[in-house]
């Protein structure tokens, strides 16, 4: 199977000629098959420590060599303490406790009970899973507003890890875990990854690997012309990867629906992010230094876009194929546990590596002694699904707009965070209300997710449209949030209410709305 790449009317589509499949064995031995899962991890945990001191400080701009971290051993800790890490693992740990056959909705339940920090489509879910909405739904555009944000993106590594030469199990494995936060092309975003993850166990050329990912994507979707585009692109301009990189800006930075995203730089849709990884890859030749710094210098997650693209560089050239320089760390901490977990760095690799024998055996693989024989897989393509009928940001109207209306108890706040001032109006008095009109086909109204959150009520247009609160279920506050959305509506003007009910939920420790603006799309 080869990927094409075409250009017809200016738009980029990716045809896929499909042969025959016909399974072909390979064989590899156990020793190589668990250095490479070794270089997986290790790759991963080294890119996102590497990256961690640059995740999102430069928003649509290449980051300067010159500001890039020098490289210390005693870096490699940091991974310790990494969403990346500590939700890829736990989401691991579901399918060592309910096997193989683990379902979208132990993923879920595992995931509503854990207790580490989140953001963004992550976090989203578990709200959601924590208030009665079930796993096949939690990542779905009705409840989560992030649903094409980065998550399964950058926790999609233990799908690949597990799957050498088997792309397809790869893909019905991550449609299930993925399903918990995230749709379409936040799913997709996984899926490439994975897929990429699983052809580098036995292809070491990166513009090959990347476009294994891609035939696990349907055609159709926007994720899959993003990497199309890129392709072609690095083909035209092979020398110079920030010619690609401008190229990518210009034509797919834009029309974010997440709250932070929306009218800002910050960008952690999959897609652009994906790109990233893929740039890294394309223009690193096989380098992995190279590598790591090209998707650590394209910007926004620059830490998750690292971790990515070394995590699969480091299946390629096994643990012992890493430099020194950067593996030197590891022996000193190898057996300690990522946070909230009880993995440590060789705990999971042994049970990645127990994963992968058992799926290599059950999809008619087999183990001889010290040799692992692998009947490996064609990608296939997923089935196409898309959250992109949430149009385009009409506007962001500010809570201090004349727009707003207040009635009650009001009062303009200000919560430092992440080392600046998030002011919003906030309100715990029963029946205070904000009241505004807008035109559109969808609105989100932002705020301030805080430990001391409480409920209100949301009218739209006369009717009750749901009960909402602001309580994040951590003891951190969540900036730039959606407290409520609606999509799909009738394109007119709408009236919409919010009325404090006065009462705290679940262990929050008080009762606070907190409204930063209303977010507008057509």
């Amino acid at each position: 199977m080869r990927i094409l790449i075409k250009h017809v009317s200016a738009i980029l589509f990716v045809s896929i000629c499909l042969q025959t499949a016909t399974a072909e064995q390979v064989s590899i031995s156990l020793e190589e098959l668990t250095d490479k899962v070794r270089g997986g991890w290790a790759g991963q945990m080294i890119g996102v420590s590497y990256g961690a001191p640059t995740e999102f400080r430069y928003l649509n701009r290449i980051i300067p060599e010159e500001d890039l971290p020098e490289w210390q051993p005693e870096m490699i800790r940091e991974a310790l303490n990494q969403d990346d890490l500590y939700v890829d693992i736990t989401f691991a740990a579901v399918l060592d406790e309910h096997g193989l056959d683990a379902t979208t909705n132990d993923f879920g339940a595992m995931f509503r009970d854990t207790e580490f920090a989140l953001w963004h489509a992550n976090l989203a879910a578990r709200r959601a899973l924590r208030r009665g909405v079930p796993g096949d739904l939690s990542g779905t555009p009705m409840y989560n507003i992030h649903a094409n944000d980065i998550d399964f993106q950058i926790e999609a590594d233990f799908v690949g890890l597990m799957t050498p030469g088997l792309p397809q199990e790869a893909n019905t494995i991550g449609l299930r875990a993925g399903r918990v936060m995230n749709y379409g092309d936040g799913i997709f975003g996984g899926l490439f990854v994975s897929g990429m993850y699983a052809a580098a166990f036995f292809e070491d050329d990166p513009r090959a690997i990347v476009e294994a990912g891609l035939a696990a994507l349907p055609t159709e979707s926007s994720y899959a012309h993003v990497i199309a585009d890129l392709l072609l692109w690095s083909q035209n301009n092979p020398d110079d990867w920030r010619k690609a990189w401008y190229l990518l800006e210009g034509k797919w930075n834009g029309n974010e629906v997440c709250p932070s995203g929306a009218h800002h730089p910050f960008n952690i849709d999959a897609k652009l992010n994906g790109a990233y990884v893929a740039l890294g890859l394309l223009y690193g030749e096989g380098d992995f230094e190279k590598t790591m710094l090209i998707s650590t210098r394209a910007g926004q997650d620059s830490d998750c876009n690292p971790s990515s693209a070394v995590g699969i560089l480091g299946v390629v050239l096994g643990y012992e194929g890493i430099p020194n320089k950067y593996t030197a760390g590891f022996a000193a901490m190898a057996d300690e546990k990522f946070n909230y977990t009880p993995y440590s760095f060789n705990d999971i690799v042994e049970s990645t590596v127990t994963r992968a024998i058992a799926l290599i055996e059950r999809t008619g693989g087999s183990v001889a002694g010290e040799v692992v024989n692998i009947e490996t897989q064609e990608p296939q393509q997923a089935a196409m699904e898309a959250w992109e009928d949430y149009g385009s940001l009409k506007e962001e109207i500010a809570f201090e707009d004349d727009r707003w209306k207040w009635s009650g108890d009001w009062e303009r706040t200000g919560i430092m965070l992440w080392g600046s001032e998030r002011i919003s109006n906030i309100s715990n008095a029963n029946g205070s209300a904000a009241e505004i009109r807008f035109e559109g086909t969808g609105a989100s109204v932002t705020g301030i997710l805080l430990p001391h959150g409480g409920q209100a009520e949301v009218w739209l247009d006369g009717e009750l449209h749901r009960t909402i609160d602001v309580y994040p279920d951590e003891t951190m506050a969540k900036a730039r949030e959606s407290i409520w959305h609606a999509f799909g509506l009738e394109d007119k003007r709408h009236d919409l209410r919010i009325v404090v009910l006065g009462e705290t939920y679940g262990e929050s420790t008080g009762s606070d709305i907190s409204i930063t603006g209303l977010q507008v799309f057509e």
